[in-house]
């Protein structure tokens, strides 16, 4: 736990890691920073220190419109739990947190929300309350309006647009709101960025470094499915298929900052929140690289190879269920055999996209309910065994009755415990599906072959006892266990 006076020592050395961490309210301006803001540091007794904008919304203060919280990465807990003792409001909060930040309460009203997680909506307020200082309802306004700010800076998209985009149900109440809470209405904001705004929807995704980025681009560009995706040298190209809305985004390395700059399709405007969530946990911006590196640098074999690739991420997928079948496909054949039967799945399976067919991104990749629908003797025509189709339309079955859960605020044990009972999946694959599709920190596929023969060729058993000394990150371990192998590394 940081004390005030290590926040402050924090803001006077403008450390990077705390970014999103904390934040810090300035009492004689009204105004509430980064630990990073360049703005010059306030003395010590002015400063209130605040976890999440939404408690220093609460306590009066108003976004800087330099340092730009609502762009700062989430805050990793410093020792996450592991499953064993996972405190039942704490993973209740962790799930209210993770579908506000989706949306959950745009279009949903709180009792909605609170009966999908299964508890009482009073019983979601307390634990949220408990846990965060802040009401679902606060946490998902602060949302909205950080959301909203960020367009009205960076885009020249309409005030209209902007409003519904970020969730609001009229342009009066956004108004109304963001005048309230940020000082001043979005119309004078639209005025003051509108020179320095670009055409294009490009949105700013911060990360805390190190970052590395041609490492991540790497594990991706081996494992994209042509026709869906496309990896460039420095850019990352694919179609997205959220909520019914079908559109293409671009996802590149900003030049003068520690961030990503994600561009998007206008048909994807209207699913921009879901979207961006799901871009920061496909490139694992949210991470908090000193707090895994301390952890797994203490162990004899992981340590050089962290200090020889510092900002190496966990890369997720922004959609889990193509992540999944990708997989899937890509047991016990080769990455480029895998690479093959995930382009023939897609055009199988997936819808052309007419609007985007001159790029060669032409296809959206299906819904679990098109693949259950389409059956195994069809899947099994892409070029597998049978067993393999049974086991691909069998996990999209069980997706598409809810089943099972591509939630990515589950618990570890729980799900490789119920995906392991599905059929042609095992250990092995849970735990990948775990780390790819639900990024997951703490997943350890103990019996795969790179693993072990990066541990100097022990067993599973022995594997899974050396990386108790890892968790909570397991799942950085094997990233950089694969990274070293795949580049020659010496075991």
């Amino acid at each position: 736990m940081l004390t005030d006076d290590a926040r402050y020592e924090a803001i006077v050395a403008r450390d990077s890691r705390f970014d999103g961490v904390f934040y810090v309210g300035v009492q004689t301006t009204g105004v509430y920073c980064r630990p990073i803001c360049p703005a010059r540091t306030p003395g010590r007794a002015r400063c209130a220190f605040f976890t999440s904008p939404a408690q220093a919304e609460r306590a009066g203060f108003r976004a800087c419109f330099r340092c730009r919280p609502e762009l700062a990465p989430k805050d990793a807990p410093a020792s996450p739990a592991l499953p064993a003792s996972v405190d039942a409001v704490d993973a209740l909060v962790t799930k209210i947190t993770y579908r506000i930040s989706e949306g959950a309460l745009n279009e949903h009203s709180l009792e909605e929300l609170a009966a999908e997680l299964g508890v009482s909506a009073r019983h979601l307020r307390r634990a949220t309350e408990s846990r965060l200082g802040v009401s679902p309802v606060e946490l998902a306004q602060t949302r909205r309006l950080a959301l909203a700010k960020q367009l009205l800076q960076d885009t020249v998209l309409p005030v209209t647009a902007i409003a519904f985009a970020a969730g609001f149900g009229s342009v009066r109440r956004f108004n109304a709101m963001f005048a309230a809470k940020m000082g001043t209405p979005p119309s004078q904001i639209r005025r003051k960025h509108a020179a320095t705004a670009g055409a294009a929807i490009t949105l700013r995704l911060d990360y805390r470094p190190p970052y590395d980025w041609a490492r991540l681009l790497g594990f991706l560009r081996e494992r994209a499915i042509p026709g869906v995706e496309r990896v460039g040298e420095r850019e990352y190209r694919r179609v997205v298929h959220l909520a019914g809305h079908v559109g293409e985004i671009a996802v590149t390395p900003a030049k003068d900052r520690p961030a990503l700059q994600l561009e998007l399709a206008p048909s994807l405007l209207p699913v921009v929140m879901p979207l961006v969530v799901r871009v920061r946990r496909m490139f694992d911006l949210d991470a908090r690289p000193d707090l895994v590196e301390l952890q797994l640098g203490r162990d004899r074999t992981l340590a050089p190879m962290i200090s020889a690739r510092p900002g190496v991420r966990l890369p997720g997928a922004i959609d889990p269920f193509e992540a999944s079948i990708r997989a899937l496909l890509g047991q016990q054949v080769s990455v480029a055999a895998a690479t093959t039967l995930a382009r023939r799945f897609a055009v199988q399976f997936g819808t052309p996209i007419a609007e985007i067919s001159e790029t060669d991104l032409c296809y959206r990749f299906p819904t679990p309910g098109e693949v259950a629908a389409a059956g195994a003797d069809k899947i099994v025509k892409v070029g597998m065994p049978m067993a393999r189709a049974l086991a691909i339309h069998g996990f999209a079955v069980a997706l598409d009755s809810g089943a099972i859960s591509l939630d990515h605020a589950v618990e570890l044990e729980p799900f490789v415990t119920r995906l392991c009972e599905l059929r042609g999946i095992g250990p092995w694959t849970a735990h990948y599906l775990a780390m790819r599709a639900l990024h997951l920190p703490d997943a350890f596929p103990a019996s795969d072959l790179g693993i072990q023969k990066a541990l100097r060729r022990v067993g599973p058993r022995a594997a899974e006892a050396r990386a108790k000394a890892w968790r909570p990150y397991r799942s950085y371990a094997v990233i950089h266990l694969w990274t070293h192998l795949g580049e020659g590394g010496r075991t």
